[in-house]
């Protein structure tokens, strides 16, 4: 749609948006007087339209209008947020700066905002005295201090035989004792966790204090060790994120075990796969997932998957809906023989930094999943990127849907805790209108996100008449954003900006990021994350100059603090480094998205490096193909851009699979709609580009993460070609 600039738009523009005329002349009004002050089409005029015009109970088109119309002749990445000098200056990076910055950087050193590029660059090459500055500035305890932040490789080892580098060699830490311990961030009776049950949404929200947190981990850590288990033994959890399973995890921890963390949305054979490989002699779990007025059998997928002794929580009351096997416990029986020791303090085993606390899976489509061990170190990153990037801080509520079996779940427990914040629970669905109510009555300062629960929350409309004022900033991950509907998520909460948090299991945290210190662009990333080196790969498999603007392979810096080593089930090396190129004498770790770095200074993810095709030559990411594809007509919902060879071989031919708001659109469209992607393709992406085929399917096919299995849609339309068929 073409956009009108600011200064051309009229009264009538306004009420044909549906905006009564009376408002659209008051509107009108205002804009007018902003464009006086501010100009028509520049970065601060915007900013003054979202902080004092906008708000979410006008139309969404209305918001497009303004955003698109400020913006029609800046080009690419226009700031959606800009950073208010009087806001930053609470920042935990600001304040730490503004203590340190001339310490760090000298004369150079100008102030938090102009100088934080520079600060990055300084993190980079100074990473002991930047690391040692974030844990004092988190408050962090070792049991044992580190002889060092970082050694380059263990002595008497090469660094391309140790290329991620030693960290914190020497010292002894319990992450799970620190998010528990009293500091001056917290005490006793401040609040911890907040959360509620789906269902129960007009209820006050439930509220567990240090005190009480402490005690019940205390309490599930004797019990534990009642087991006789041998420490570093591993147990894993297969539950719904709620406060149980965050008691679990912190216990494990705290006393020396190694948590397994398994999605509850996993079959048996998913389950019975992490079990095995991780070795784990226990499993918690509960005997039924209640999901609206649908029971989810959970107990029975563990028992399906021959699983070792399970720990039984009644998701209701104290009885069970079935009969336990004779050598599982129940959640009561569990407790039952330390019940006497409530109250009293456990004390924490206190281990290497090297030592395991957390196996996750990578979520492959093809064999087993990577199993990625987690060590103490790994908490420290996870917090540390939330202080730094989210600035979570005393006194924040941190939302972010997700489960203990993916990497979000305890990145939550250690990015809330770690930094003094609650967090906040909801036992459900985070679709709907209950998950909405629940946030503004949480009073959520950080919601974390990803696009498709944007997606469903801007189709559905679920967070209309709910007041998320409260949130000082958003977070998404997990998948590639779209910026309309973050232009929507944004002008929910009064156009607060959204971090992008780009990472992996096997980072513990994200390598590239947003800032409160920096503009934010829709659907961009504005920064490495902390001590953190990017680098795009040329044609010649090189990196290309960093200040330079480029798309391709994304490679890492080897050395960041958190990132795995090893892998339980693979070789570590062969997986991250073999094969990759050298810089300055170290090798650098392959990531495998595609990654454009922009005239301005701002990355943009285009997906897996094996979701690119090569469309007559001219190679080019699905991600970079759906989001022009998602935007042609109101009808769509979402797509996934496939090249598919043709039987008789040949280029590979596009094919967008398309997924409809509404299941019955009509077959016969499916033709102009390929002509309208074509149309959009070649006038914004490139003219040779041409689409084959328009499939529609009533949903996409996911990873159990929320990734899109191109892969899988790839294979099946290699073998049939005929839509009908899929």
């Amino acid at each position: 749609m073409a956009y009108k600039s600011l200064s051309s738009i009229t009264v009538l523009d306004i009420e044909s948006l549906g905006i009564a005329k009376e408002d659209a002349t008051t509107l009108h009004q205002s804009l007018t007087e902003i464009i006086k002050i501010h100009g028509d089409g520049t970065p601060a005029t915007w900013q003054h339209i979202s902080s004092s015009l906008l708000n979410p109970e006008l139309p969404f088109p209305f918001h497009q209008m303004l955003y698109y119309g400020c913006y029609k002749d800046f080009g690419p990445d226009p700031p959606a947020w800009i950073p208010d000098p009087k806001s930053a200056a609470l920042t935990n990076v600001w304040q730490l700066l503004e203590r340190k910055g001339k310490e760090f950087m000298g004369s150079a050193y100008k102030d938090p905002i102009t100088s934080f590029d520079d600060f990055l660059k300084f993190s980079v090459s100074n990473p002991e005295i930047c690391w040692k500055s974030v844990f004092d500035e988190m408050d962090i305890s070792f049991s044992k201090p580190p002889e060092c932040i970082l050694r380059d490789s263990p002595t008497g080892e090469g660094p391309l035989s140790h290329p991620g580098g030693q960290w914190l060699p020497g010292a002894s830490i319990n992450p799970a004792q620190n998010c528990i311990n009293i500091n001056g961030k917290r005490g006793l009776n401040d609040t911890v966790i907040i959360w509620r049950e789906e269902q129960h949404d007009d209820l006050p929200l439930q509220r567990m204090t240090l005190k009480e947190l402490r005690e019940e981990v205390w309490l599930v850590a004797y019990a534990l060790n009642s087991l006789d288990l041998e420490k570093g033994s591993a147990i894993a959890i297969d539950m719904p994120m709620n406060v149980k399973s965050v008691v679990i995890y912190l216990a494990i921890v705290l006393a020396g075990y190694v948590v397994v963390s398994i999605a509850d949305s996993f079959a048996a054979s998913e389950i019975s796969n992490r079990l095995r490989i991780s070795n784990a002699k226990v499993v918690f779990t509960q005997d039924l997932i209640i999901r609206g007025d649908k029971s989810i059998p959970l107990y029975r997928r563990v028992v399906d998957a021959e699983s070792p002794m399970a720990v039984v929580i009644p998701t209701k009351g104290s009885e069970f809906s079935m009969k336990l096997r004779d050598s599982d416990l129940s959640w009561h029986d569990f407790l039952e023989k330390v019940y006497s020791l409530k109250g009293k303090e456990f004390i924490a085993t206190e281990q290497p930094v090297e030592t395991f606390t957390n196996i996750l899976f990578s979520s492959g489509t093809t064999g087993d999943p990577k199993a990625i061990p987690w060590t103490n170190i790994t908490p420290l990153k996870a917090a540390a990127d939330a202080w730094f990037n989210m600035d979570i801080r005393k006194g924040d509520v941190v939302c972010w849907p997700t489960n203990l079996g993916w990497m979000m779940g305890p990145w939550l427990v250690y990015a809330s805790l770690l930094n003094g914040a609650s967090m906040a629970l909801y036992v459900g669905s985070p679709l709907g209108s209950g998950f909405a109510k629940f946030v503004q009555d949480a009073k959520v300062t950080m919601l974390g996100v990803i696009p498709s629960i944007v997606r469903s929350w801007k189709s559905a409309n679920s967070t209309s008449g709910y007041d998320w004022s409260s949130i000082r900033c958003f977070g998404s991950s997990g998948e590639a954003s779209n910026v309309d509907e973050y232009l929507w998520l944004m002008g929910r909460a009064l156009y607060k900006p959204v971090i992008e948090y780009c990472g992996g299991t096997e980072i513990g945290g994200g390598f590239v990021c947003g800032s409160l210190l920096q503009s934010q662009a829709l659907a961009a990333f504005s920064t490495p994350a902390i001590c953190c080196s990017l680098y795009i790969l040329g044609d010649n498999g090189h990196p290309i100059p960093q200040n330079v603007p480029g798309i391709g392979e994304l490679a890492l810096g080897s050395l960041m603090l958190g990132a795995s080593n090893t892998l339980l089930n693979a070789d570590h090396y062969d997986v991250y480094f073999k094969g990759m190129p050298l810089l300055n004498g170290k090798v650098l770790r392959r990531h495998g998205d595609v990654f454009e770095r922009t005239a301005r200074g701002y990355y943009h993810a285009h997906g897996r490096a094996d979701d690119t095709m090569n469309l007559g030559g001219i190679k080019v990411s699905s991600v970079e193909i759906e989001r022009i594809c998602n935007e042609v007509d109101n009808s769509v919902l979402e797509t996934a851009a496939i090249g598919v060879p043709p039987s008789g071989g040949g280029p590979e031919l596009l094919t967008i699979v398309v997924v409809f708001k509404d299941a019955n659109f009509a077959k016969q469209d499916l033709q102009q709609l390929r002509m309208s992607f074509n149309s959009a393709l070649q006038k914004k992406l490139n003219p040779l580009f041409r689409v084959s085929q328009v499939v529609a399917l009533p949903s996409l096919p996911r990873t159990a993460s929320n990734k899109v299995m191109r892969r899988v849609l790839r294979q099946q339309l290699t073998e049939t070609n005929q839509s009908s068929k899929i």
